[in-house]
């Protein structure tokens, strides 16, 4: 019999792609990760413009090539705005700190399809580059804050999955997100040589052990994803194997890891690879998200049907929601965008006005108030999600759910 193994896991910081530094030591570009999002929203020009920018990343090499072209597109609408003698001379400065900075980078980096996000905001010594798994809508957004939607709504996309494939006597453990999977672990326990080997009379006996050895090993590698669930919180997990293995093997995970399995596949464990893993991965996945958009859908609808006060519908009733810091989950439609003010001093957000109803100060207009939603609910600790799917959000392009019912609106 083989001996038993635990878990080998290779040095890991938590996340999937890691900052690195070329020979010049400057910053590359990461890919998203939850952590990223939130220092970037902390991001401020603190009177300054802070310029975002999107520029999507063709499949294509050839069309690749022309990266720097396609930045260049999307900076044209702020060339003007460097060259006005109506800004600061401080502000435009920094703009063209900017435009020279994203267009270093484009030069110099070498890009994965999908998009780059840029933030920046030269004079504040701001900049940030940040590599999205998908493409999204080349554009850029000129504010105090950074314009961080289009990055939310990708991060939402892609759940961290752990993905084992298991047999009786090994497990491989995989992890899976944005698209990419890589290999985090391997367990290995006692097997006998052959469970036929032995003569009839012990026969019995020899095939009792074989399959107590085949539990051991089920139960050894359910309390290691345990453990490695504690350690990484993954949103699900995803199970492969032979199809009649996987019964038992599932019986043995603990209840809360087993209310995490969101699907299983079939696959020879001894001949699995990484494209085979995604290929099996990649529906169920999907298929996850989807639910988890139509089960938040109705629970918030839920809410609001209720009539007791604990959801609201459209946005004008969600911003001042997340005035008073009464979101508990917020639904924004994905893709939409809605201009309004936000008030630099209490934090109010509405559709419209110069003034703040609630302490007078200025407000400041934004190209969308959506985004300044979102971030207000973040900093409350609440959630959000953008929601791909035709459902009744998409009429409305808000809904949220409440820890307690509105105060009136001023």
């Amino acid at each position: 019999m083989s001996p038993a193994r635990s878990f080998r896991r290779p040095p890991a910081d938590g996340s999937i792609a890691r900052e690195e530094c070329g020979a010049t030591g400057r910053k590359r570009a990461t890919m998203i990760t939850a952590e990223i999002v939130h220092r970037i929203l902390r991001l401020r020009g603190d009177g300054l413009p802070l310029v975002s920018v999107y520029v999507r990343v063709p499949t294509d090499p050839t069309d690749r090539a022309d990266l720097p072209g396609r930045l260049n597109s999307v900076l044209d609408q702020v060339e003007p705005m460097a060259e006005d003698k109506s800004l600061d001379r401080a502000a435009r400065l920094s703009l063209r700190g900017d435009m020279e900075r994203m267009r270093e980078e484009v030069r110099t980096e070498r890009w994965r399809p999908g998009a780059v996000a840029f933030f920046s905001c030269s004079a504040r010594d701001v900049f940030e580059a940040v590599q999205l798994p998908r493409a999204v809508q080349d554009r850029v957004v000129l504010d105090e804050t950074p314009w961080v939607r289009p990055m939310l709504a990708v991060l939402e996309e892609y759940a961290r999955c752990c993905v084992v494939v298991v047999d009786r006597a090994r497990a491989r453990v995989w992890e899976w997100f944005a698209d990419e999977i890589e290999p985090i672990a391997a367990l290995s326990d006692r097997t006998m040589r052959k469970p036929n080997y032995a003569a009839t009379m012990a026969e019995d006996r020899v095939h009792h052990k074989a399959e107590e050895l085949a539990r051991e090993h089920y139960r050894h590698t359910a309390a290691e994803l345990a453990q490695l669930h504690e350690a990484d919180g993954y949103d699900l997990l995803a199970v492969g194997g032979h199809r009649a293995e996987l019964p038992q093997f599932l019986d043995a995970l603990p209840r809360g890891l087993r209310k995490r399995v969101a699907g299983t596949f079939t696959v020879d464990p001894h001949t699995v690879d990484r494209g085979t893993i995604k290929q099996k991965v990649e529906p169920i996945v999907a298929r996850y998200m989807r639910d988890v958009d139509l089960r938040l859908v109705g629970e918030v609808l839920e809410s609001v049907a209720r009539g007791r006060g604990f959801g609201v519908l459209g946005v004008a009733d969600c911003l001042w929601a997340a005035t008073v810091k009464a979101v508990e989950t917020l639904l924004v439609q994905d893709g939409a965008m809605v201009a309004g003010v936000a008030c630099t001093n209490c934090s109010w957000l509405g559709t419209s006005g110069d003034t703040c109803p609630l302490c007078e100060h200025a407000t400041r207009h934004t190209e969308d108030i959506l985004d300044e939603l979102t971030r207000a609910v973040i900093d409350e600790s609440g959630s959000v999600r953008h929601v791909q799917e035709d459902t009744d959000i998409a009429e409305h392009l808000a809904a949220a759910s409440l820890r307690f019912p509105l105060p009136p609106v001023p």
